[in-house]
């Protein structure tokens, strides 16, 4: 069967989120799950259940007046805002869902400033 979504660069998106989403969705620890646009990017953490316990991005009220949300130093602060809402929450390990995005640039910068900041994957 032919896929729907003409442009290929989304095309290999989904098909790695797809991929990705098969090894987090087994996992009994919460999933760090992020999303990444042109101007934002935002990061959620969501249990088991499928539930979302907590949410961060560069359009939430602590980081929207610092400045453009579509570069890697937003993005190291969405990480590091993710992490303290998660320990917060008495949250330390975490599977991480890059949600088909290639880990590279903002979503590496956000992966690794929520790792300095305490959380665990």
């Amino acid at each position: 069967m032919e896929s729907k979504v003409r442009n290929e660069k989304v095309r290999r998106r989904l098909a790695r989120r797809g991929r990705v989403s098969k090894k987090t969705a087994r996992a009994s620890e919460p999933r760090l799950t992020i999303f990444r646009s042109a101007k934002h990017i935002y990061a959620q953490i969501i249990d088991a259940e499928g539930r979302t316990v907590a949410s961060v991005s560069t359009r939430s009220k602590e980081l929207r007046d610092s400045g453009y949300g579509g570069n890697v130093d937003a993005a190291k602060r969405v990480g590091q805002k993710v992490a303290e809402v998660a320990r917060s929450k008495e949250i330390q390990k975490v599977v991480f869902n890059r949600n088909g995005f290639l880990y590279h640039g903002r979503v590496k910068a956000l992966a690794e400033a929520a790792r300095e900041a305490g959380l665990e994957f």
